[in-house]
């Protein structure tokens, strides 16, 4: 796995345009070889069935297809050797993959516009997604403000193509998802601004928002603390994770909020940061939505409650 990976950083680091293509096909096979069962895996376990009954085949996505391996459910990748080993492999520094891929994210995007660019973008967005959700402490990543930066630049209209942009929402909310204090550096930086703005802009393409709209659903709901949590980690624990926890205090512990906070109660932030390790209400959160959506954030708050987007797992 070192080897593949190595190679791909490789390409990554080049900064020429197919050379950064081969390290993204490279990551991303090597994202399926974790995330998609073997399909002799799958004959073996379907013919181990000894009962003598006919034991369903497991369900896949390639429209009925038996040679393509179906996906692994996330319950088995917890026993999965090559899961376990890459979830290693992620806790340093030297092999993570978010890591790699972020400056690779940001040279492409200095050079959006451009058909080929576009596509290796939404690529490059899409493996940061997986790997995120693979490995939920790479997350710490975008509580650098110049990481959280990144995501709204390519939000933003300009040079942007409408498939980046939906694509870089999917990803913003998967770098905010269980992990407030990422949530603090969005607000920080006016994130909400930039939503908010391209929502109300009559220009911004249906689709952009369709998916800004899911991105103000997930806002609204309440938050849980973090999943990574430097401080119920082991001291000697080596790599990414091995970060100050008193730094880490400096920069979660403030409370967020977009610019200015003056319609903001700053006891009611104080608190939510200091008794729930830096979540915030729905109700502060509302208020700081409404501060550029006035009258909309209830209908938001309605629908959520009424038709439970997403499956109703963010109620």
């Amino acid at each position: 796995m070192e080897s593949l990976l190595s190679l791909a950083f490789d390409n990554l680091s080049s900064y020429d345009g197919p050379k950064i293509k081969k390290g993204l096909k490279q990551v991303e096979g090597l994202l399926a070889q974790i995330c998609l069962s073997s399909p002799k895996n799958n004959n073996n376990n379907n013919n181990n069935n000894n009962n003598g009954s006919p034991k369903k085949s497991a369900p896949t996505d390639n429209k009925g297809d038996p040679s393509s391996p179906p996906r692994k459910v996330l319950a088995d990748l917890g026993g999965d050797p090559a899961f376990r080993e890459f979830f290693k492999l992620q806790e340093g520094f030297e092999w993570n993959i978010a890591q790699r891929l972020i400056p690779t994210l940001d040279w492409l995007a200095a050079r959006g516009g451009d058909g080929q660019y576009d596509l290796l973008i939404v690529t490059a967005l899409d493996l940061i997604r997986g790997v995120l959700l693979l490995h939920p402490p790479s997350k710490t990543l975008f509580s650098r403000s110049m990481h959280m930066n990144l995501l709204l630049d390519l939000i933003e209209p300009m040079n942007n193509c409408p498939a980046v942009q939906c694509a870089t929402i999917i990803t913003l909310v998967v770098a905010l998802l269980d992990s407030p204090q990422n949530t603090r550096v969005f607000e920080r930086a006016d994130g909400l601004l930039t939503i908010t703005s391209l929502f109300k802009d009559p220009s911004t393409p249906r689709e952009v928002k369709f998916k800004l709209t899911e991105f103000l659903y997930y806002y609204l709901t309440p938050e849980t603390p973090s999943i990574p949590r430097a401080e119920s980690r082991a001291s000697a624990q080596a790599g990414l994770l091995q970060r100050s926890p008193s730094k880490l205090a400096k920069v979660f512990g403030r409370g967020g909020g977009g610019g200015g906070g003056g319609a903001i109660n700053p006891h009611v932030r104080e608190r939510a940061g200091s008794e729930n390790g830096n979540t915030l209400p729905v109700e502060v959160k509302k208020q700081y939505v409404d501060r550029y959506l006035p009258g909309v954030v209830d209908q938001l708050l309605k629908d959520l409650d009424t038709y439970k987007p997403f499956g109703g797992i963010l109620s």
